[in-house]
């Protein structure tokens, strides 16, 4: 029986099988452990299921000597240093597949709802001014027949591309290793809305710029349900207050969680929620039940039924870092 840390309760009854054969020490709070308390719970620890919260650098892996198999409960992988963890043959499971549909859903609604001004129409009802039907009121841009500017073309990206189809929308995407596309300029400046569907890497970050910003068409709105730090949100915020792009939708920010006085929020039509993209009792569910068979089987010494990194090779690890699906 080997001692596990799980940095949050989870949903379903995954963590029960993992109880059942194992020393299973559970985060009761809400909100995350802290780094230092991160380092205390993991460093007798043998197994352990973070979240994307959690950084599993090299500083806790390296003071975690009995660690032998890391599951995280996410298709992405940026919080954890894979290089570090193949370097000491630690196995990195992660959980791809079950949300896409969940988070490609939630995109597509986040591009419905920004180009459709629904959080402004609803505040309206609540605040009283809903005088009457107004032939100029709460007007937005249309979806059907729009071209739709997908940036990073993987599961994800697939999933809301097929869903943009269905609106008879034409469908953009920026080149993969395995299918061409356009040069990210241009797909900026042919789309009506932009759609972020990258993994976050040194080459990601803050991809969507100022520069990038004033190539899209002063109509166009931005989503993102990748990682925030792909987009640069101070620029975000002066495109939305000066009128270079119509509005935002966001699901992740940088930082998460976002404080409630962060000067992006004043930002006029601005959409953003807390990073729900996966939250779907059966999405969430599943990746308990993935997280959890990935740590047994590590545990086990057992491959992992999905991996992230490749232990005993830390730069076949870093290639996989940086090729890793979003979400």
């Amino acid at each position: 029986m080997a001692r596990v840390f799980v940095t949050r309760q989870l949903p379903g009854a995954a963590l029960d099988r993992l109880r059942a054969e194992h020393e299973t020490d559970v985060w009761p709070d809400r909100v995350p452990p802290t780094y230092d308390q991160l380092l205390t719970h993991t460093a007798g620890a043998e197994g352990l299921i973070s979240l994307l919260t959690d950084a599993i650098d090299v500083r806790l892996i390296a003071g975690a000597p009995r660690l032998r198999a890391i599951s995280n409960y996410a298709v992405g992988t940026d919080n954890i240093d894979l290089a570090a963890a193949a370097g000491r043959g630690i196995p990195v499971g992660n959980t791809p597949d079950v949300l896409t549909d969940a988070t490609a859903d939630l995109a597509f609604a986040l591009l419905l709802a920004a180009a459709r001004k629904l959080p402004e129409a609803a505040r309206a009802v609540r605040d009283g001014d809903w005088l009457t039907w107004e032939p100029a009121a709460h007007l937005g841009q249309s979806v059907h027949g729009a071209t739709l500017g997908i940036v990073g073309l993987g599961r994800i990206g697939r999933a809301v591309a097929q869903r943009a189809r269905g609106f008879e929308m034409e469908v953009l995407a920026t080149a993969t290793g395995t299918a061409p596309g356009l040069p990210l300029d241009a797909l900026l400046e042919r789309s009506d809305f932009v759609s972020l569907h990258c993994p976050l890497t040194v080459a990601t970050h803050h991809l969507i710029d100022a520069s990038a910003l004033r190539r899209m068409r002063p109509t166009a709105i931005l989503v993102n349900t990748a990682r925030g730090p792909i987009v640069d949100q101070a620029a975000l915020q002066r495109a939305l207050e000066d009128g270079t792009i119509a509005g935002a939708a966001l699901d992740v920010t940088d930082p998460e969680p976002m404080a409630p006085d962060h000067p992006l929020l004043a930002a006029p039509n601005l959409l953003v929620t807390p990073h729900i993209g996966s939250a779907t009792t059966v999405a969430r569910e599943r990746m308990a039940e993935l997280a959890v068979e990935n740590l047994l089987a590590g545990l086990a010494g057992r491959p992992m039924p999905h991996q992230a990194n490749a232990p005993g090779a830390p730069a076949a690890a870093e290639a996989a870092r940086h090729t890793n699906a979003t979400r």
